[in-house]
């Protein structure tokens, strides 16, 4: 029985079309958005391991002050304020765990939250892990601190191998680049000095220290033995939070720990 030729017609333009659409569909697993590539992705390519710090959205307040540090070891430390009620820090350390693509993690907890892991930022997903959308959508992300000693609170939690005592304010330091200028307290009176800094090889010296001149009933000893270390050391280890400065292959004369809110 012969075709009618308009039906021989349809027949190969359909076969035409199913040939064009196949060729023009991308094969699973060379898409990005349905089988990523495992060897291409947040977990592996970015250096995301840091301490990030943002601003996030708040019902009932000016916002949420958060810092988050994620590690290497799957661990990560989180503080929060809320803006414009108190000054009290709520603190908290956990694990967490990457997706299965690896461009999310998942905070530990009796609520799990969920971050989209990006070049230097993380941003907070919803409660069912998907994109916050909105006018406050660009309000939920986190931004990668830099690395380094410099602008940071760095508290001062021993000094020639004493633990500081109870003080009614914590003696500390703040590393300026602006100058390369040092702002701090020193236990009774707040100082300031300059520095000069080598990063590649951890060289680090004090100059020029000066500090407001009032007398305490306590803290002045810690204070004067805390100018003298700064007058003394010319080199720094440097171990995520934790700072120490040294003299030569001496034991740390001061140890540091990072506060990101207080």
């Amino acid at each position: 029985m012969k075709m009618h030729p308009v039906f021989i017609m349809v027949a190969v333009a359909v076969a035409v079309a199913a040939l064009v659409a196949g060729g023009c569909a991308t094969p699973v697993g060379t898409s990005g958005s349905v089988n990523p590539d495992p060897a291409h992705n947040a977990r592996n390519s970015l250096d995301w391991n840091g301490v990030y710090r943002g601003v996030l959205p708040c019902a009932d307040c000016a916002g949420i002050e958060t810092v988050l540090i994620l590690t290497n070891g799957g661990t990560y430390s989180r503080w929060s304020k809320y803006l414009g009620k108190d000054d009290e820090v709520f603190s908290e350390q956990g694990s967490f765990a990457w997706n299965e693509v690896g461009n999310t993690v998942t905070l530990a907890g009796r609520q799990p939250v969920h971050y989209f892991v990006g070049e230097n930022r993380l941003t907070k997903l919803a409660l069912d892990g998907s994109r916050i959308v909105g006018v406050l959508a660009e309000h939920y992300v986190l931004t990668k601190l830099a690395d380094g000693v410099t602008e940071k609170y760095w508290k001062l939690v021993e000094l020639n191998g004493r633990p500081m005592p109870e003080l009614q304010r914590e003696p500390h330091l703040i590393l300026k680049v602006a100058g390369s200028r040092v702002n701090g307290f020193g236990g009774c009176n707040t100082f300031t000095a300059v520095y000069k800094l080598n990063e590649a090889t951890s060289r680090i010296s004090f100059d020029q220290i000066a500090s407001t001149m009032m007398a305490c009933p306590s803290g002045m000893d810690i204070e004067s033995a805390f100018h003298e270390v700064l007058r003394t050391v010319d080199n720094y280890s440097l171990n995520d939070d934790h700072l120490t400065l040294n003299r030569a292959r001496m034991a740390p004369l001061a140890r540091f720990e990072a506060v990101y809110l207080h």
